[in-house]
């Protein structure tokens, strides 16, 4: 799987960096972009699954967006995959690096793999369910968290909330990266502590959260309840730990 995300970047989302004509960008809502490199991506990621696992269901960022209703299947779908071609396109438009592909795959609702590539930073991140989270081939573990919940960094893709602060003890949070494919990593790596997300898309969240729970962290909506990809909750948190988890999930009510 990493290898078929690696070879379709290559092919339709590197040679495009730094590179898009106007006719190949567009608004499929206000301010959410989509190139052509989204939809030739997901096109070559999707036939590949669906030639592979036949029964499954294949939930596409870009497949939504024309259909709706291919979100009802997954959800009751005993084994389904997610695919975020671009993630982060906005990144992509603008000539930033921090973007990525990102698969994953459901059993019964519930990641049981992920896969992360970032094309411009050649890294992979790879979790599959008590199997651990690998970075290119390596193991990776979360360092522990700051003690001091002076010193815990928030971040968050909600551009209304950076600069907020969840406390008085906790720090203003922070801009994330804008793309999941880079902010989950970096949670994990320690260059943040915790991350809130607003919208929660399973496409965006799936691979993520499992890398994240592999790595030793843990994720769970605002209202403390327990996060499952299949469904589309209102909000997320993502935390090093549970610890730190239960120290912010009250405070986003």
């Amino acid at each position: 799987m990493l290898r078929l995300l690696q070879e379709v970047a290559d092919e339709v989302i590197v040679p495009r960096f730094r590179a898009l004509a106007d006719g190949e960008i567009r608004e499929k809502n206000p301010g959410d972009l989509v190139t052509i490199a989204d939809h030739e991506a997901e096109v070559l990621i999707a036939r590949a699954l669906r030639e592979a696992y036949p029964d499954a269901v294949v939930l596409g960022e870009e497949h939504y967006s024309r259909d709706h209703s291919v979100l009802r299947a997954f959800g009751a779908a005993p084994h389904a995959f997610t695919i975020d071609p671009v993630d982060g396109t906005k990144n992509f438009v603008h000539g930033n690096p921090d973007h990525a592909v990102m698969v994953a795959e459901l059993r019964e609702g519930a990641a049981v793999r992920g896969w992360i590539w970032q094309p411009q930073h050649r890294r992979a991140y790879v979790a599959e369910r008590g199997g651990g989270a690998w970075r290119d081939g390596e193991r990776i573990t979360r360092p522990a968290p700051p003690a001091d919940p002076g010193l815990l960094r928030g971040v968050t893709s909600r551009r209304r909330f950076v600069g907020r602060r969840l406390s008085e003890e906790l720090p203003a949070m922070e801009l994330s990266w804008v793309c999941c494919g880079i902010d989950y990593p970096k949670l994990v790596e320690g260059k943040a502590d915790y991350v809130v997300y607003g919208s929660v898309m399973p496409w965006d969240h799936a691979a993520g959260t499992l890398l994240v729970a592999e790595a030793g962290g843990h994720s769970g909506l605002w209202d403390g309840s327990a996060y499952r990809p299949s469904e589309v909750p209102p909000g997320l948190l993502v935390a090093a730990d549970k610890a730190t988890y239960e120290l912010v999930q009250p405070l986003l009510g």
